[in-house]
């Protein structure tokens, strides 16, 4: 047997216990269990006690939790819902994203406090949705215009922001024009791969066959969906692309093709949260936090002024393309929006690890982007909650719709959500 030790993945393990069942303790703290994760990874890394350090299975856990996390929030992106009014508006609303996170990036650079100003433009487009989606189950928007908007633009922005990501810093030295025909040809095997799917899951003999097998040892769907996930990893590092768009495109494949899960299994999805938000998501959050440079942050007056700075940019980039909104919904509902678009934590931490590598940001700007996101996960729901009333507060949706989704991820671990008695359940 290989000579490796588990004792720092056992303190990472801990952690991941320790965050959501300390919530618990609390439910009317707010706060999700991924904030207290990277926390508590910064106090026990090198950056705070040293108790921890990342070896190998730390390593290889953190990114395959990585990948996991970009898959279930694949899976939960509904393309039934993007259509007619919503799309045009999600869709104009990131047109917009685009054109502000570029300026804004460039505003940084030209300030000094950006080394690459597309890449912090294109970190800053996201939303996180996992995040969000249950603030407005719980303030009972979900299902209003103002929800619907900001839900069909989160899922926009999710997944143009991973290909943005990907078609720039995908870590190849190929050019954009040839990294643009790889990503187009990418996709059209992941629509080929969708269609073939499609056509398999209509062999009754084969569905029969799926059914029998799916809640025994065999576990056979989770297996398919795990070789989906590793097949699409695999492809997008044998394309020169970021694997984290392969891992995007895998979650998305199997959501489109799974369209009986509620009749034929109804559990296969918690199975598969139960192995990304159980196992895997939480060791990346916490792997975060160790790798989270506290010294670079707090010994640069510059880097500290850097977070209040990338909070507003955050706010810029995804809030004021809200303002579209007010001829649907009321403009407090507008304002609530725009801070509910502009909460951004686990794309971020993932656009910083891979500026990281690259070497396209410093130390300094890495961790306060990281610290801006953190924020904006602690200050713009609440401010949001605060402005929106009591029950639905907006017109009917612009078009009937399907119920929201579950948790995305980009995502709270579900063990919190229950405990804080959120009602984001699937």
């Amino acid at each position: 047997m290989p000579d490796v030790s588990f004792t720092n993945l056992v303190v990472v393990a801990a952690i991941a216990v320790a965050a959501p069942v300390l919530l618990g303790f609390f439910p009317a703290i707010r706060l999700p269990a991924v904030v207290l994760e990277i926390i508590a990874g910064i106090v026990v890394g090198p950056s705070g006690l040293g108790w921890v350090e990342i070896d190998d299975p730390i390593e290889i856990l953190a990114l395959m939790g990585l990948a996991f996390l970009l898959f279930l929030a694949g899976l939960e992106i509904d393309a039934s819902r993007l259509r007619g009014r919503l799309l045009r508006l999600a869709s104009l609303g990131f047109l917009l994203t685009i054109v502000l996170g570029v300026a804004t990036g460039a505003a940084l650079d030209a300030a000094g406090f950006a080394e690459s100003p597309l890449l912090v433009g294109i970190a800053l487009m996201a939303t996180s949705l996992g995040l969000v989606v249950p603030v407005l189950k719980d303030a009972g928007h979900a299902d209003t215009a103002l929800g619907q908007l900001v839900i069909a633009s989160s899922s926009v922005a999710d997944f143009g922001a991973v290909v943005l990501l990907t078609l720039f810093f995908s870590g190849e030295d190929s050019g954009a024009g040839a990294k643009l025909v790889l990503l187009g040809g990418f996709g059209l095997l992941a629509v080929a791969t969708a269609l073939g799917l499609s056509r398999l899951g209509r062999s009754m003999r084969l569905e029969g066959v799926l059914v029998r097998m799916q809640d025994t040892t065999a576990e056979i769907r989770v297996r398919i969906a795990v070789l989906i996930l590793v097949a699409f990893v695999a492809l997008a590092e044998q394309f020169g692309l970021e694997t984290i768009l392969g891992a995007f495109l895998a979650g998305a494949i199997l959501n489109m093709v799974d369209r009986d899960a509620m009749s034929t299994h109804p559990h296969f999805r918690i199975k598969l949260e139960a192995i990304g938000y159980g196992f895997l998501v939480p060791v990346f959050f916490v792997t975060t936090g160790l790798r989270f440079d506290l010294e670079a942050l707090l010994d640069s007056p510059s880097a500290i002024a850097r977070v209040p700075l990338l909070l507003l940019a955050l706010l810029v980039v995804r809030a004021l393309p809200a303002a579209r909104y007010r001829s649907t919904i009321e403009p407090r509902g507008a304002v609530a929006a725009g801070l509910l678009q502009a909460t951004s934590l686990p794309f971020l931490v993932a656009a910083v690890a891979i500026g990281l590598e690259l070497g396209e940001l410093t130390p300094e700007t890495g961790a306060a982007l990281v610290s801006a996101g953190l924020l904006s996960v602690i200050v713009f729901p609440v401010v949001a909650v605060g402005l929106l009333r009591p029950g639905p507060s907006a017109t009917d949706p612009p078009e009937p719709q399907p119920r929201a989704p579950a948790l995305t991820s980009m995502e709270v671990p579900v063990a919190h959500q229950r405990a804080a008695g959120s009602n984001s359940d699937s």
